[in-house]
């Protein structure tokens, strides 16, 4: 079985409050991929309440966004069609690496089932995308974890390249 982890596709990192050019421009072929995408796919949503500038993260990133119920925390619309009608699993993450994300597949792996390789894209390849793709690589470390590259954008050009560097220096597969 193959995973593919769609990290924090939403509305607020596509086009809202921390869009970027490259976030805009991965959608189509983040789109395509998880069209045609064969195992098991999980979408990851950054969830904030309306405390958020109070929190750690508000204080150090003082920009609201992906506050739970609001437009800028839906997953973009073509990715949240293909989601419903694969029944995709949608897990809520408070923070930039996900527990949870990681307690579902240990309990897809007790109950039987034989991952063969995990697969990460999204959004923001910098932040949230290396701290799930590390965070799942040190929890299964005989389980090869790949980041496609043409499917993430970061804050910026250079720290996407930097964060694939760093992915693959923990022996995390760049494709």
């Amino acid at each position: 079985m193959e995973l593919l982890i769609v990290v924090d596709m939403q509305n607020d990192f596509i086009d809202g409050s921390l869009s970027t050019a490259q976030s805009k421009e991965i959608l189509p072929a983040v789109i395509k991929k998880v069209s045609e995408f064969k195992g098991d796919i999980i979408f990851t949503r950054d969830t904030h309440g309306k405390n958020y500038p109070d929190t750690s993260e508000g204080k150090k990133l003082p920009v609201i966004h992906c506050i739970k119920g609001t437009a800028g925390w839906q997953i973009n619309q073509s990715l949240d069609c293909i989601r419903e009608n694969k029944k995709c699993k949608v897990i809520d993450k408070p923070t930039f690496g996900s527990i949870s994300l990681y307690l579902y597949i240990e309990k897809l792996i007790a109950d039987g089932a034989d991952i063969d390789k995990i697969t990460l894209i999204g959004l923001c390849t910098d932040i949230c995308v290396i701290s799930n793709a590390i965070l799942l690589k040190s929890a299964f470390p005989e389980i090869p974890i790949e980041v496609d590259s043409s499917c993430c954008a970061g804050v910026s050009p250079e720290s996407h390249i930097r964060a694939l560097e760093a992915m693959k220096m923990c022996q995390i597969d760049i494709i």
